[in-house]
C-alpha cells in the first residue's frame, strides 16, 4: 500500500511493502547515568524526550506490520573488533571495556549494551549488533533489507549527528531513500541535532527527507 507521507523537503509517496524502521542505538549505554554518554561528559537525559516519539513509531510500525530492525553499537569482549583510535579518543571516566554499574562499557552482553525497557525489540525483529557508528559496516543489515525488498528507511535513535548520521549516509549511497524522524532522534548536543537534521533535507533532500513522529505514525496508519 502507497501513502503520503508529510516531509521536508517535500511530501513523498511511500510503499509500506517495502519500507522498514531503523531504529539506532537506543542503548542504556547512551542513554543511562553510569553508561558510555555519561562517561563522556554528557547530560544523557537530553536523549530522553526521544524515547516516547519513538516508542509510538515502533507501535505504529509494528501495527502496520512493516520490518522493523534495530541496532547496537558495541565490541566483543576481547575488544578486537575496537580500533585503538576509538578505545584512545578523549578522556572519558570510563573507557570503553572497562566497568561500569551496568557492566563493561559498551561490550556485547553487557546490561548496558542492551536496548532500553521502553523499545525492547520483540521476538522476530533483527537486532543488529555493530562495532562501528554506521549501521551498514560489518554487519548484515544490507542483505536483511535486500531480502525484503526494502526502498525506503524511516530512521531515528541516537545520536542525530553520529550514528544516525552515519547510517543514512551509509543507506543513501546504496540507494535507500532515508527518512529521518526528527523528534525521534536526540543528541547529546542539540545544536548538533539541529545542524544534522538541516544537512540531511538541505539542497532538495541531499541525504533524504525529514519527518515528525506524527506524521510518520499517521502515514503508517496510527490515529491516536
Amino acid at each position: 500500500m502507497s501513502v503520503l507521507l508529510e516531509a521536508e523537503p517535500s511530501p513523498l509517496t511511500i510503499d509500506l511493502a517495502t519500507t522498514a524502521l531503523v531504529i539506532i542505538d537506543m542503548q542504556r549505554d547512551f542513554l543511562e547515568p553510569g553508561g558510555f554518554g555519561a562517561s563522556l561528559g554528557n547530560d544523557v537525559s537530553l536523549l530522553a524526550a526521544a524515547v516516547p516519539p519513538t516508542r509510538a513509531l515502533l507501535a505504529a510500525a509494528r501495527a502496520a506490520g512493516i520490518l522493523v530492525v534495530h541496532t547496537r553499537e558495541g565490541h566483543r569482549p576481547d575488544l578486537s573488533d575496537a580500533p585503538p583510535a576509538k578505545l584512545e579518543r578523549g578522556a572519558p571516566t570510563a573507557r570503553i571495556g572497562e566497568p561500569g554499574p551496568m557492566g563493561r562499557i559498551l561490550i556485547r552482553g553487557e546490561p548496558g549494551h542492551d536496548i532500553v525497557p521502553a523499545l525492547r525489540p520483540q521476538a522476530g525483529e533483527p537486532v543488529i549488533d555493530k562495532p562501528g557508528k554506521g549501521a551498514f559496516y560489518a554487519t548484515d543489515l544490507a542483505e536483511i533489507l535486500e531480502a525484503r525488498a526494502i526502498a525506503t528507511l524511516l530512521v531515528c535513535g541516537v545520536t542525530t549527528e553520529v550514528c544516525v548520521h552515519t547510517t543514512v549516509r551509509e543507506a543513501n549511497d546504496r540507494g535507500y531513500r532515508c527518512v529521518v524522524v526528527s523528534d525521534a532522534c536526540g543528541s547529546y548536543i542539540p545544536a548538533f541535532h539541529a545542524a544534522g537534521l538541516a544537512m540531511i533535507k538541505a539542497q532538495g533532500g541531499i541525504f533524504g527527507w525529514v519527518t515528525e513522529s506524527g506524521a510518520a505514525t499517521a502515514a503508517l496508519g496510527h490515529r491516536p
